[in-house]
């Protein structure tokens, strides 16, 4: 999938957000090695902790679908500059993304930043990290 499908898939999720509380609407699409696409739009909560972004959503509908490998996602968010994923989104980001895969973050304006997944978490913990010496 090209990515301004990507992109634009993401847009589109982004319109189903649950936004009652920040009125922030963020979307979110990935796609597996195996080509299937999956699209995630943050779900907030009153009690705000367990608010959940548009990246976990279309990541955990991934991997809840046995989904494992990933080829590239597109964020969408209206803000002045390409949406940055927070940090817990990162983190779950790295868990299962390889360090090159590509992440395309945009705005309802179009602008658009690439990087991978290395450069959007440098030196993030890992599963190695807890590995007893």
């Amino acid at each position: 999938m090209m990515n301004q499908q990507l992109l634009e898939k993401a847009k589109e999720i982004r319109e189903r957000a649950y936004t009652p509380y920040s009125k922030f609407k963020v979307g979110a699409a990935l796609v597996t090695k195996s080509g299937k696409t999956y699209e995630g739009c943050n779900i907030e909560n009153a009690a705000y902790p367990v608010t959940c972004c548009a990246e976990r959503v279309a990541i955990f509908k991934a991997i809840a679908d046995g989904e494992t490998e990933f080829q590239e996602m597109a964020v969408v968010a209206d803000t002045a500059r390409p949406v940055p994923p927070c940090g817990s989104c990162r983190q779950v980001m790295s868990e299962f993304f390889p360090s090159d895969m590509k992440i395309h973050t945009s705005n309802l304006s179009g602008n658009v930043k690439t990087m991978t997944m290395e450069e959007l978490l440098p030196f993030s913990f890992a599963q190695s990290d807890l590995a007893a010496e």
